[in-house]
């Protein structure tokens, strides 16, 4: 029984830990937006691969090129992270959350080819953090999003398309807001 009492608190503190360099991650991205401290906090052979887009990197050398010249540089002054729930397990962290900024400057992480519409927007991610077998360093991070949503939120589609804006996102926080209201729509 002890035994298995010391593995369950090395996983804890495995948890722990991980979920810390994550935070630094993202505070290297977000707040210091540095190229180097991001990588920093990454393997030798890390991946990054927003999935909607399917834009990222496969290794070390693309992603420096990626975040300095296509992401970093990229986020808009009022971009804003509000948590929804973090899942942590063995050398692995799945973060839900609402990203908000105001579309005010090119992203070509988010909407490439698009000029500024300088509209809010407001959407609700998950990203999936693969973490080395220490759980020190990260090998991997996966971003889902509904891109349907971002794109009706900067005026790029139709609203009479079945797709939501901020509300996904709000709805996300607020899990009791009503729902089905596409499908009542679609039926009148």
């Amino acid at each position: 029984m002890s035994e298995l009492l010391a593995s369950t608190d090395v996983e804890q503190l495995n948890v722990h830990e991980m979920a810390s360099h994550w935070d630094d991650h993202l505070r290297s991205e977000f707040k210091a937006k540095s190229t180097e401290e991001a990588m920093g906090t990454m393997t030798d052979t890390p991946r990054v691969n927003i999935v909607p887009l399917m834009v990222g990197a496969l290794n070390a050398e693309d992603l420096k090129v990626f975040y300095s010249k296509h992401f970093l540089n990229q986020l808009p002054p009022d971009i804003a992270i509000e948590p929804i729930t973090r899942t942590a397990g063995q050398n692995r962290i799945v973060d839900e959350f609402v990203l908000k900024f105001t579309h005010s400057i090119q992203m070509d992480w988010i909407l490439p080819g698009i000029p500024p519409t300088n509209r809010w927007i407001e959407l609700a991610m998950v990203v999936i953090v693969q973490f080395d077998q220490h759980g020190d360093k990260i090998e991997s991070e996966n971003l889902y999003w509904d891109m349907g949503s971002i794109m009706l939120q900067a005026g790029l589609i139709d609203a009479s398309l079945p797709v939501r804006g901020a509300e996904h996102a709000r709805q996300a926080l607020n899990p009791v807001m009503p729902m089905n209201e596409l499908i009542a729509r679609a039926k009148s």
